[in-house]
């Protein structure tokens, strides 16, 4: 049986496990069959309770948000630039690691300057390149991933405001970058620079190093892909189980042959080495963290580009948290949040002061 091309098709019936636990045993059990066909097509019909391996607030995390016509869609481009609960959370993550926030610009590109009240000596000399997520079309939280690691870190951080798709597709992200970073060159040491994102802004990261290391430009001393990927030839195979809420949300079901985030890639060549680092050369790439959690849409790209690194010989960490979806450190009530936000400022101090 030929499994090359599979497709998974995935059909989950997700409860509260705590009010199933109580609930009496119906006279016919759950169907929990599965079958694969000649095709190597999977259908699996599975019960999965809520995790108890994970916070009771994380737990809580994982019950969809309803409205009076269903679960409520939170992928769409109009949602995630109108969504009201960013604004709540970086308040909560501002309270939570205060720092100061200001507008600019480099290079002609549009940046918020995160930086901390106090800045140790040690850290003046070092800075934190922040690269958004919002699948490339919105900015889906530049602060709130910025704020709490300028606090732990004590160190300043630029978060870079790219054009965004569909108007801007890449490599117009790549390149904003990469002008912000050559400017901060004339200030900072490379090896005292970093460079981080969550989900497009985790694509968006290795991307850069890529561009950086073709044009010939020193490498920063970091970088930080947090559910992110390296390869828009194929769709790893989180993606067909998961959607970006976890099992609340709906999997990928896009026509085979079409790449995910199309918007972002445009027109390019989806085996352009920038636009798809797994196959550029990766020898030498800086020491580089890797994170995820176990119900992540973009799980199986992040670990494959993990795999990447390491055959290339970087050293390349890995933090795969349990039960969680697509980047839920976005949600600021989660203690698995902080100990995540504690897991990144520790790399990057350990990373930078070694180098």
């Amino acid at each position: 049986m030929k499994f090359s091309f599979c497709t998974l098709v995935v059909a989950f019936i997700a409860s509260q496990a705590l009010l199933a636990q109580q609930t009496p045993a119906s006279s016919s059990a759950p169907d929990v069959s599965s079958r694969i066909d000649e095709h190597g097509t999977a259908y699996i019909t599975r019960v999965v309770p809520v995790p108890e391996t994970i916070s009771p607030e994380a737990q809580e995390s994982l019950v969809p948000e309803v409205s009076g016509t269903g679960v409520t869609d939170k992928s769409s481009v109009a949602h995630i630039r109108s969504d009201v609960h960013k604004q709540t959370s970086l308040e909560m993550y501002r309270t939570a690691y205060p720092v100061n926030i200001a507008s600019s610009t480099i290079a002609g590109v549009p940046v918020s300057i995160v930086t901390p009240l106090t800045v140790p000596p040690a850290k003046a000399g070092r800075v934190l390149i922040n690269l958004h997520g919002g699948g490339f079309t919105a900015d889906s939280g530049s602060l709130i991933e910025s704020v709490p690691i300028a606090n732990l870190t004590q160190t300043k951080v630029i978060a870079v405001l790219y054009r965004l798709a569909p108007e801007h597709p890449f490599p117009a992200p790549v390149d904003d970058t990469v002008a912000v970073y050559k400017e901060l060159l004339k200030t900072y040491k490379p090896k005292k620079i970093a460079i981080y994102g969550s989900s497009a802004g985790a694509v968006l990261t290795p991307e850069v190093a890529v561009r950086i290391k073709q044009l010939g430009l020193p490498l920063p001393g970091a970088l930080g892909v947090f559910s992110g990927g390296g390869d828009f030839t194929k769709t790893g195979d989180s993606q067909y189980i998961y959607g970006v809420h976890g099992l609340s949300g709906p999997p990928d079901t896009r026509p085979k042959g079409v790449q995910w985030l199309a918007v972002y890639v445009g027109s390019a060549d989806p085996r352009n080495p920038v636009l798809s680092p797994i196959f550029a050369d990766l020898r030498g790439m800086p020491p580089t963290l890797f994170m995820t959690s176990t119900r992540d849409m973009l799980l199986s790209d992040t670990t494959i580009l993990h795999r990447a690194f390491l055959r290339a010989g970087v050293h390349a960490e890995l933090v795969v948290f349990e039960g969680l979806n697509h980047c839920f450190w976005y949600n600021p009530n989660l203690p698995e949040s902080r100990e995540a936000d504690q897991i990144m400022a520790r790399f990057f101090d350990s990373a930078l002061a070694a180098r």
